[in-house]
Formats: structure tokens, sequence, C-alpha cells
């Protein structure tokens, strides 16, 4: 069996399936595909019904879209919600 292809600093990179994201998501299969459709969080397309999502690199965009949603809404108060970085 072949091992997936490190990254530039040496690790290797998993790919999840839609369902596996969404287990650790804990959201449902359907959300984790509209947020991909929307643009949402990144994906790779590896054919027209396959689909892969990079965790580092969905984290990074749900963090980040937490963060903007968090500066920009009118007396965020102390019942924001939390991000991926106060979580893991």
């Amino acid at each position: 069996m072949k091992e997936a292809p490190a990254s530039a600093d040496g690790t290797r990179e998993d790919f999840l399936t839609a369902r596996q994201l969404a287990s650790i998501l804990q959201v449902s299969e359907s959300t984790v595909r509209r947020l991909a459709r929307e643009g949402r969080i990144p994906s790779v397309r590896i054919t027209p019904r396959l689909i892969r999502f990079n965790l580092k690199a969905v984290r990074h965009a749900l963090d980040g879209a937490s963060r903007n949603s968090r500066r920009h809404a009118p007396d965020a108060g102390d019942d924001s919600q939390l991000s991926f970085t106060d979580i893991f």
C-alpha cells in the first residue's frame, strides 16, 4: 500500500471524508457538504462524487470565520460563540 504524500514540512497530510469530518465537527454530513459547496470550508474534489477535506485547513477556515463574525458583531459579549482554538 502506498503512503500518503508528505507536506512541505515532512508530515503526512490526512484527508477526511465528509462523514469523518462531520463526526469530528459534530454536525451532519449534509452540513459539511453545504459548507464546502458554499466555499466556507476548503475541500478537494477528486471526482464529481468524491470530496475530501484537510482537517487543519477546515479548522483554520472555521476559526477565521468565527473571529470575523465576533469582530463585526455588535455587542458580542460573553455569550459569543467559541472558536476552534478555544476548543482544541
